[in-house]
């Protein structure tokens, strides 16, 4: 792709509860590796990730939003992003829609401790979350998530079949970030870029937790 034929496009990535934006997290890493390619990447650190207030992050939320542009607009969320990208679209104004969307490593309704419990995904509009994207979401799991103590069915019962989300499970790939082994991530970055990325490859890297 040469520098003119590039296409106006923006990329926002939510981290979850806890996180800091660590750099062997594979977020960071899938913000450098946008970067050095050209592309233009909003990676917030949401306030009090410890004890995070939902207001406080929807208000980032949306004063990120309101500057991915008028181009292509990509969203990539992990674990309690997850949560607060499904709380927020209800409430998307039409120019706040984007055109995709990657939760990856939604949290089982257990793992909403009391620090996040407003993030509680439920009670949430099937109808409103197709509508804030205009490809089908894509929700990337594990068979193994510690956050998910009911494992699969939990994720498919609360996300999958209530919410129209495609479907990935990567086996044996936890929480999928830097403990189980996603540091570096290109399947995400050949999603992000368009490609159509074989998710299983990263399985046979992942560390699988007993």
């Amino acid at each position: 792709m040469k520098p003119g034929d590039r296409r106006d496009r923006r990329f926002l990535i939510l981290h979850g509860f806890e996180n800091r934006r660590p750099r062997e997290h594979w977020q960071w890493w899938l913000a450098d590796q946008l970067r050095l390619r050209g592309e233009q990447v909003l990676y917030p650190q949401l306030p009090s990730p410890s004890s995070p207030a939902l207001d406080e992050w929807l208000t980032v939320l949306h004063g990120e939003l309101a500057q991915l542009g008028d181009g292509e607009r990509v969203v990539v969320a992990h674990s309690c992003g997850v949560a607060l990208w499904l709380l927020a679209a209800a409430e998307l104004h039409p120019e706040e829609r984007v055109d995709r969307v990657a939760l990856v490593a939604p949290p089982g309704l257990a793992a909403f401790v009391p620090a996040c419990r407003a993030f509680l995904p439920v009670g949430i509009d099937r109808s409103a979350v197709l509508a804030a994207s205009r490809q089908r979401p894509i929700a990337i799991s594990s068979d193994n998530d510690p956050n998910c103590s009911e494992g699969l069915d939990e994720v498919r019962s609360v996300y999958i079949e209530p919410l129209g989300l495609d479907e990935v499970v990567i086996p044996g790939a936890g929480h999928l970030s830097s403990s189980d082994g996603f540091g570096p991530w290109p399947e995400m970055l050949g999603w992000c870029l368009g490609e159509e990325p074989d998710w299983q490859a990263k399985a046979a890297g992942a560390r699988t937790t007993l």
